[in-house]
């Protein structure tokens, strides 16, 4: 109940409804989003009934698995956005920042790593990796939006280290691309997750 409450606490900051549902999948109750809407309008992000998230418990080190899991936002918030009012706040970042990408029509994946997406109680932030259509320009945009393509003034204003990339700009791979952002800074690896 009160993990319900916090996520329609959430889903308000940013001015979204979102009809609850619940399901079980190993003991693990979380909300899936039927739809969303954002200030009355609606926002292209299909229920995916198909869709079964297997986000793995942590190893020893506090991390995921290495790998890149698949979840949807509503997932990703029932795990990692509870357990201390940081998390939430985090979550809270992580929503704001993934409605205004959204916006661009242009994002293409959408990749969650780094201390939000692990055990640690109090993270500082939340880091993306995002993968922009190659159609996608920066320079178009204005506002937040604009705010958030800039890695230093996204780390500013939103609490978040942003970085991008147009699929053109891929060296090798989208999948390869991807592991790379498993390693952490002292060499290890670790899983990410990439919500969909």
């Amino acid at each position: 109940m009160l993990l319900r409450e916090s996520l329609r606490s959430l889903a308000l900051v940013v001015g979204q409804a979102i009809p609850f549902r619940y399901r079980e999948e190993r003991a693990i109750k979380y909300p899936v989003a039927r739809g969303e809407t954002i200030c009355g309008n609606a926002v292209e992000q299909p229920w995916r009934q198909h869709h079964v998230s297997f986000l793995p418990e942590f190893e020893a080190t506090g991390d995921l698995p290495v790998g890149s899991y698949q979840a949807t936002l509503d997932e990703v918030l029932a795990r990692f956005a509870v357990g201390s009012r940081q998390r939430h706040a985090v979550g809270e970042r992580l929503v704001r920042i993934y409605t205004l990408v959204k916006t661009t029509n242009h994002l293409s994946r959408f990749i969650v790593f780094g201390s939000f997406v692990s055990a640690t109680p109090v993270p500082n932030d939340v880091d993306v990796f995002l993968v922009m259509a190659d159609t996608f320009d920066a320079s178009q945009l204005s506002g937040e939006a604009a705010i958030l393509f800039d890695h230093l003034a996204a780390q500013a204003h939103f609490g978040a280290s942003v970085f991008w990339l147009r699929r053109l700009g891929i060296i090798g791979s989208e999948d390869t691309a991807l592991e790379d952002w498993q390693i952490k800074r002292d060499g290890a690896r670790r899983g990410i997750v990439e919500i969909v």
